[in-house]
This record gives structure tokens, C-alpha cells and sequence, in this order.
């Protein structure tokens, strides 16, 4: 969780990063190929964030069902992943 568990529509907590990265370095030192699902105030502006530390998938409730237009919102999302979408976003 990059957010306080409890409510939607939360702001995203960047602290939590070092924590994801840290995760993914010990599964992989023990040979482990984790997939790491990141929920809490993903956006565009925060997916490449969480992508880049552990990332596997993105879960953005509040950034695509309060939007206006929810297949844009997702091709922001994915926009906003970059080279690293094709790894995490399928």
C-alpha cells in the first residue's frame, strides 16, 4: 500500500518506496521473482515512481472512476510509465 489502508482517495506516500525497493531486493538475492502489486493514490503522476522501485501492477481506483473519461485516464497512466509500462501494465 502507498497510502494509509482505510479509505479511498488518499494521497500518495512516496515514504513507502525505499520499502518496495528493499522488498524486491531480497526476493531477488534469494532467487525470487516476486509480482508486486502497488495500491494507494496511483496516478500518472505517481505510477512511474512506483514502477521504477518494485512495480509489477498498478491499482488506481480514485485516478480512473473520478475522472471524466476513464480510457484516457488509463492511457495516462500508462503514458506517464514510459519504457517501464511494458513491464508493469500489460
Amino acid at each position: 500500500m502507498t497510502v494509509n489502508p482505510g479509505f479511498s482517495s488518499q494521497k500518495f506516500l512516496p515514504v513507502i518506496l525505499p520499502k518496495n525497493r528493499r522488498l524486491l531486493e531480497i526476493c531477488e538475492a534469494r532467487g525470487l521473482s516476486p509480482f508486486i502489486e502497488v495500491d494507494g493514490g496511483e496516478n500518472s503522476d505517481t505510477a512511474r515512481e512506483a514502477i521504477a522501485a518494485s512495480a509489477n501492477a498498478i491499482v488506481a481506483g480514485s485516478a480512473i472512476f473520478g475522472s471524466q473519461d476513464y480510457v484516457a485516464a488509463i492511457a495516462a497512466i500508462r503514458d506517464a510509465a514510459g519504457p517501464l509500462a511494458g513491464r508493469a501494465l500489460a
